[in-house]
């Protein structure tokens, strides 16, 4: 059961926004940060007030039981009000819980998708190529934009490596539960003997950091240029402008050679670096909150097989909640992918709202 008191606080807070809202000597920024708060606590007051008046309106309804003169008529229409009551109680304190758990930061962020083909050679660079694709399409579905930091192609239109930019509404709270091993079973076109081959890619999605959440000294950088280089080693520029950013406190490395700009590509691995260091110090943080209880989603873990895409029937599954959608297709043109991601996202709430009751 919720404490009344931090219900009650909620419903005090919505009234005082409400009256400072109203307020002709409130400034334009506080307006602003307020109308926020406001219209975040409007999804909830309806419920908070409801619950709050639950055991009042149960009372009522148990004195009409408990009384001998009651009509049997009346005594039937109670049960079945006070029956409806305690179920949409129920309903009401989950949804409060939800609302009251700790808000993840990094949820409203833009991200950063690193997707890198695993074992399996030219089939899981093929799927790799694949699974971008997919995100391209639950992108332009979204209406998100998709801007590519890095990519690295193999023979057969296949990708070794692809890094990219996902701007637009919520990116990090959708695209979370990614992160991991995505195994695709099918059969590679240049299987003669109809067989079906495993492979795998791995997928980070890292929340895009600013400079204002995570402060990089640069005595801790070091900084290395060199000519970039294209397919079977040839040169691809005649000058220096190929860029590798060593975090020295934590090993991190990144290398950036996409631009013939060494600044501008300084400034993409700028930019992956800070997410990498972020997400570094977010998963450090969070693993300290969460000693005693493991989750089975979100846990981030790049080495963990999550989803296995197999293609001879037509399903894809997801190995943290066990569920399985026989539209495989449907899944990779981006039409039933949410459909997966509010599965993993009630299943992460209902593991938060157990740590909470814990």
């Amino acid at each position: 059961m919720i404490p009344l008191k931090t219900v009650n606080d909620l419903i005090d807070k919505h009234a005082l926004l409400e009256k400072e809202l109203s307020s002709t000597e409130i400034d334009k920024n506080s307006f602003a940060e307020k109308s926020k708060e406001y219209a975040e606590l409007n999804e909830i007051i309806k419920i908070a007030k409801f619950y709050i008046s639950f055991e009042k309106d149960k009372k009522e309804i148990q004195t009409i039981l408990e009384d001998k003169n009651s009509d049997p008529d009346m005594i039937k229409m109670a049960e079945t009000e006070l029956a409806d009551l305690e179920t949409q109680n129920e309903k009401s304190e989950k949804k409060l819980k939800l609302f009251l758990l700790p808000k993840d930061e990094a949820d409203k962020k833009n991200a950063i998708i690193e997707i890198r083909a695993g074992t399996g050679g030219l089939e899981a660079s093929l799927f790799a190529a694949d699974l971008f694709k997919m995100y391209e399409k639950v992108s332009n579905r979204k209406k998100w934009s998709i801007e590519l930091i890095s990519i690295s192609r193999s023979e057969a239109g296949g990708l070794k490596e692809v890094i990219a930019s996902i701007k637009g509404n919520n990116i990090y709270s959708t695209l979370k539960y990614e992160s991991g091993v995505h195994r695709v079973q099918r059969v590679p076109d240049t299987e003669t003997q109809g067989r079906v081959h495993t492979s795998a890619a791995t997928v980070a999605v890292l929340p895009e950091a600013e400079e204002v959440d995570l402060k990089i000294n640069e005595s801790d950088l070091r900084i290395d240029v060199f000519r970039a280089g294209g397919p079977g080693g040839q040169s691809v520029n005649t000058t220096d402008s190929a860029v590798r950013i060593t975090h020295i406190p934590t090993g991190i490395s990144v290398s950036q050679q996409d631009e013939k700009s060494q600044h501008k590509n300084k400034a993409k691995g700028m930019k992956i670096l800070r997410s990498r260091l972020y997400e570094l110090e977010r998963s450090r943080i969070e693993n300290e909150r969460s000693k005693d209880r493991k989750s089975k989603i979100g846990s981030g873990d790049r080495s963990e097989r999550i989803r296995t895409y197999n293609f001879p029937q037509g399903r894809v599954t997801d190995h943290r909640i066990n569920l399985t959608l026989h539209k495989l297709d449907e899944f990779l043109e981006g039409e039933v992918f949410d459909e997966m991601i509010e599965a993993l996202t009630l299943q992460a709430q209902e593991e938060s709202l157990i740590g909470l009751n814990q």
